[in-house]
């Protein structure tokens, strides 16, 4: 009995980070430019016993008992499909229409440092800085990188924006004059290799130099020619591509296997109290 219940508490804490990853795709489901994450099960370790001379049954499962511990999350899969665009028809609200171009954010990590992480999220604003002048950053306050890997800033006598083909953000002043600005967009290759940091943003691992790649294969800072690639619209977003029946459904298996695994505990310990009581 005692075997069970540890079976069934394995299971339950795996359940409830499932059940965590589910509730954190529906809390996104407005969030543009967000990625839908799946935990995938896997078993646990489990003891064979062979009493193929006591079973005669003719089946086609194998012979024997598998007593296992329990499931684990084996891992947790963020599926990088294209969410839809809507249109919004505001001049900072950007969106790609290619699915593995990401643009490049400036995210605060530690005191003074800055870590340069990837997002579809477009929803752009403009924030006060000194000597008069706006720095460009997302709907999360983080600076929007160049081509180069710097901040935006520009005067803030803005009139509008314009975007063109080439993923270049052209600022039009109230005096006329006209500033230009390549937009960092990295297109990502194999994105299963970067880590998720938080919301809609991934990143290089801190131990990407261990895994055996090179970060030309993962990645390409698309600069010069190769700007030519790039698919960008503005006044429009790229909603998350989260499918809300899907996530109420697994929502319920879920809950269901949970409610298996407690009421297993349940049983046990009446079991266990019978056992007591007779002895």
């Amino acid at each position: 009995m005692l075997r069970t219940m540890i079976t069934a508490t394995n299971t339950l804490g795996q359940l409830q980070s499932q059940i965590d990853t589910i509730s954190n795709n529906i809390s996104n489901s407005n969030t543009a430019g967000y990625k839908a994450n799946e935990a995938t099960f896997s078993e646990l370790l489990y003891q064979q016993f062979n009493n193929e001379e006591m079973d005669r049954t003719v089946r086609n499962s194998p012979v024997g008992i598998r007593y296992g511990v329990g499931a684990y999350i084996g891992q947790i899969q963020t599926n990088f499909s294209q969410g839809s665009l809507q249109t919004t028809n505001r001049d900072l609200d950007l969106a790609f229409t290619k699915e593995k171009q990401y643009f490049n954010i400036l995210m605060p990590n530690g005191e003074d440092g800055q870590r340069l992480v990837y997002s579809r999220q477009g929803d752009f604003y403009v924030t006060p800085v000194e000597n008069g002048q706006v720095m460009l950053v997302n709907g999360d306050g983080y600076p929007v990188a160049d081509s180069n890997g710097n901040a935006i800033y520009f005067p803030d006598n803005v009139t509008d924006f314009n975007l063109t083909n080439d993923g270049t953000l052209r600022v039009n002043l109230s005096d006329g004059e006209t500033l230009n600005f390549e937009l960092g967009v990295t297109e990502l290759h194999t994105p299963q290799l970067l880590e998720h940091v938080s919301g809609t943003y991934i990143a290089l691992p801190a131990n990407f130099d261990e895994l055996g790649y090179n970060e030309e294969d993962v990645l390409t800072n698309l600069q010069g020619g190769a700007r030519v690639n790039i698919g960008m619209m503005n006044g429009a977003l790229e909603s998350s591509n989260v499918d809300l029946s899907t996530e109420m459904t697994n929502l319920i298996n879920a809950q269901r296997n949970y409610q298996f695994n407690s009421r297993a505990i349940s049983i046990a310990d009446q079991m266990l109290g019978l056992i007591n009581g007779i002895r």
